[in-house]
């Protein structure tokens, strides 16, 4: 009964809702209403749909007869560059401007774990532990304080070839963000207590990275690639910890932060106010003696780290000749990481998931007891690794090496690869590498990066022409090469059915 009345009231209503707006959209009496509905729901209304509408006005396909249309949109737009200017000193100051509200500064420095000796072991981990600490002119809490002030965020990282720092903030707070930033790396005091908490925050994170196999794997497998600079740890060893202290970082950084081994870059920033605002504050920066690469072979070799653990953990891999040097092939090593893929068995599926890799449906949909296995590259200057990653238990690990291995002989045999297959990576690496650049955080990156490697910032347009121009042939031929290096193996876990690493060897030499 209630629902009865409630939709009799309701429909009185809309009754006189529908009254009142056609009294509204005719603009007469309501008394009137009757005499003006007629003519607009005449038989005259419905001729447009049969073409009445035409007789009446043009056709929408042909321009307007004297309408001048304005200048229709270039089918590219230039985006802004990126400007280089270097001071007296050797410094180099680059910037691209680029649209929003918010602005990245990073101070890039040519210097890394491969420029450590045997005294400096392990200061390039604490230096990336020390940024943003105690200066000069703040103290550290004063320095935390100014950068929640703004609502900024900063971070360092450190690798074996660059270390960098980056400083991200609103457009507004810019000139205090780049004298605080330079301020840090330009006045750093290394406060004993400061040095001491560090290394407390090292060895704990020493004893945890058993619980990150793939870290400590790669880590490992890079010193047993390398005779020289690159096959110094990252990682700060053990044995090190215990004779650094403040003088030994000061003089490692006295040795390598000099002005002409640093760049700073910005994204978001007009070039002339990063110059007016940084100039005077890096002028006067002292240069350093020249300095030569230090020397790094690559020599293959095998790493075994055994574990109270239910699964091992392996990874091969082999030499990248000629690094970021050789773009071109750095470029292609990109995308044959893209078509190889992986992942793991527990992965979320989805387009854009890598689940049409080849790693994925020719082992992951395969073997059941492969819990994971994916391609990685870690690339250098003048060279790099290329390789296979897998985990599975101790009872299949035997035969997941010998998959792993078969895919890497596969990918160098002509005709195993397929044009679809090339023309999808291709595909995926330029999405990833055009999204990537839509953060300012990694434009300024990768300012900063290219022009400590190439002394200058290559457009992206450049990288994609290099992926449009790659061949199967040309693919084909760099895994040739990749393959033919030296072995290097590294396994941690239940490592006793791991093979050895002459018999993988035989494998490739006898495929």
């Amino acid at each position: 009964m209630f629902r009865a009345t409630y939709r009799s009231h309701l429909r009185k209503h809309l009754d006189n809702g529908v009254h009142i707006m056609r009294c509204i959209s005719t603009g007469v009496p309501s008394n009137q209403n009757q005499e003006v509905l007629p003519q607009y729901s005449s038989q005259e209304s419905h001729s447009w749909f049969k073409g009445g509408y035409a007789k009446r006005f043009p056709p929408l396909s042909h321009p307007l007869p004297d309408l001048k249309l304005p200048p229709y949109l270039p089918d590219h737009v230039e985006c802004f560059p990126t400007t280089i200017t270097t001071l007296p000193n050797g410094l180099k100051i680059a910037s691209e401007n680029s649209l929003g509200p918010a602005a990245c500064i990073g101070l890039f420095v040519d210097s890394g774990s491969i420029y450590e000796s045997e005294q400096s072991r392990g200061v390039t981990h604490l230096l990336e532990r020390m940024a943003f600490k105690s200066t000069k002119n703040r103290s550290h809490l004063r320095i935390i304080r100014e950068i929640e002030a703004t609502g900024s965020n900063v971070s360092a990282s450190a690798s074996r070839e660059q270390m960098f720092y980056v400083y991200d903030t609103l457009k507004t707070y810019v000139p205090e963000a780049v004298e605080l930033l330079i301020d840090c790396i330009r006045n750093p005091v290394f406060l004993e207590s400061d040095v001491k908490e560090q290394l407390v925050k090292i060895r704990r994170e020493i004893g945890e990275i058993s619980n990150n196999p793939q870290q400590f794997l790669l880590e490992s497998l890079n010193s047993a690639s390398y005779s020289g600079a690159l096959g110094n740890p990252l990682m700060a060893p053990a044995s090190a910890l215990d004779r650094i202290d403040g003088s030994v970082i000061n003089k490692f950084y006295n040795e390598n932060y000099t002005a002409e081994r640093m760049v700073l870059a910005a994204s978001g920033i007009e070039h002339e106010e990063l110059l007016a605002i940084a100039e005077p504050l890096l002028y006067d920066l002292q240069c350093g003696p020249s300095r030569e690469v230090p020397n790094s072979v690559y020599i293959g070799g095998d790493f075994r780290h055994r574990a109270d653990s239910q699964s091992t953990h392996v990874a091969l891999a082999f030499e990248v000749p000629g690094g970021w040097h050789q773009e071109k092939e750095a470029a292609a090593v990109t995308v044959l990481q893209t078509l190889m893929g992986g992942g793991g068995s527990f992965s979320a599926g989805g387009p854009g998931k890598g689940m049409h890799s080849r790693l994925y449906l020719r082992v992951l949909n395969q073997y059941q007891l492969v819990q994971s296995i994916s391609a990685f590259s870690s690339i250098y200057n003048d060279t790099g690794l290329f390789g296979i990653h897998s985990t599975t238990g101790s009872d299949f690990v035997a035969k997941a090496v010998e998959i792993a291995a078969g895919e890497l002989l596969a990918v160098a045999t002509p005709g195993q690869v397929t044009a679809l297959e090339l023309h999808r990576a291709k595909n995926a690496t330029k999405s990833a590498v055009l999204m990537n650049l839509e953060s300012r955080m990694i434009v300024t990156e990768d300012i900063g990066r290219q022009i400590l490697t190439y002394g200058c910032r290559k457009p992206v347009e450049y990288f994609l022409r290099v992926l449009d121009e790659l061949t199967l042939e040309d693919l084909v031929t760099l895994a040739q090469k990749i393959i033919s290096s030296p072995l290097t193996m590294a396994s941690c876990g239940d490592v006793d059915y791991v093979p050895t690493h002459a018999s993988i060897n035989d494998l490739e030499r006898l495929s």
